[in-house]
């Protein structure tokens, strides 16, 4: 039998519980000064949660906050109100723009949620119940979730988490421990317990960037539903990348343009015209205005077990 020639030292739990709070309360003080409440002016009231993103008033929060209101009441943490107009919604992502009419202060920087993993910390700030500016904390459920956003379409790349949320939440930040926003908290399920969800920060960022070019966001429409999951290493072996994550088909829509590409249900995406996919969010991404009716290429590691390529031609997302 073998012997220990000196002791363990017992690990110190209540470091582990300091540091975890000190995280947990810096990132609060990062990014809880941008977060507002947001009251629809005119029309079906309603209220909710949201974020500034920049000094001169640029505020994103839900769709479904906003509702079909053209002007929003915005209130800061030091009690600063101010009105702003909608300037542009994406119901299938649930997600509203804001300029307010004027400057709000402080602002968040929204973060890379490609990078998140399963147990990170996430925390979320908003306005749940009238409980105005409450923060709960809790951990990256999963990743690359799908719901059905209010158009009926389905939402890829939601971020699970077990953060409490409750009515009021919606719009605010999903923050992770290094003080950025890695999501936009959108829903709960009622009756579960710790299960809600968030829009990715990368999805979220495509549509702002839309919205302030475009004023709505165009799409191209090619009839898929998929998941992030984990590339096997034999597949980016024989594609000669070093993906650790990709997308798989997980629905066809019959008739859509991936059908009639030669896309299957189980296919594995690869990239898009050479651009990498390693998650449903580049999928999205790469699914601009700019693609519909051009002939586009995707690298994908079949059903059949083989690296080809599919040509499609996407359509206008009606």
């Amino acid at each position: 039998m073998g012997f220990m020639d000196k002791e363990i030292a017992p690990v110190d739990d209540g470091a582990l519980t300091d540091a975890y709070s000190h995280a947990i309360a810096g990132a609060v003080d990062v990014v809880g000064p941008a977060v507002s409440r947001i009251e629809r002016v005119g029309g079906r009231a309603g209220h909710g949660s949201g974020f500034a993103i920049s000094s001169d008033g640029l505020i994103v929060t839900n769709n479904h906050v906003v509702g079909d209101s053209k002007a929003v009441r915005i209130t800061t943490p030091d009690e600063f109100v101010t009105e702003g107009r909608v300037l542009g919604r994406d119901v299938d992502t649930d997600i509203a723009l804001i300029r307010a009419n004027s400057g709000v202060g402080a602002w968040a920087r929204l973060g890379d949620s490609k990078r998140l993993r399963r147990g990170h910390i996430a925390i979320a700030i908003g306005n749940p119940l009238g409980f105005e500016w409450t923060v709960t904390a809790g951990i990256v459920s999963a990743l690359g979730r799908t719901m059905r956003a209010a158009s009926g379409r389905l939402m890829d790349d939601v971020i699970q988490t077990d953060a409490a949320l409750n009515p009021g939440n919606s719009g605010g930040p999903l923050v992770s421990s290094s003080g950025e926003v890695i999501g936009v908290n959108t829903a709960v399920i009622q009756g579960a317990q710790s299960i809600a969800f968030a829009v990715a920060s990368n999805t979220a960022n495509f549509v702002i960037s839309e919205i302030l070019r475009y004023g709505h966001v165009r799409r191209a429409f090619i009839g898929i539903a998929g998941d992030t999951i984990e590339l096997p290493r034999r597949i980016a072996l024989a594609a000669g990348t070093d993906q650790t994550t990709s997308v798989r088909l997980r629905r066809l829509e019959p008739g859509g343009p991936a059908e009639r590409g030669g896309l299957r249900e189980g296919d594995y995406v690869l990239a898009i015209d050479g651009k990498p996919v390693s998650g449903v969010d580049d999928v999205v991404r790469l699914m601009d205005g700019s693609r519909i009716g051009q002939a586009t290429e995707f690298l994908i590691f079949s059903v059949a077990g083989k690296i080809e390529t599919r040509t499609l031609v996407p359509v206008a997302r009606s």
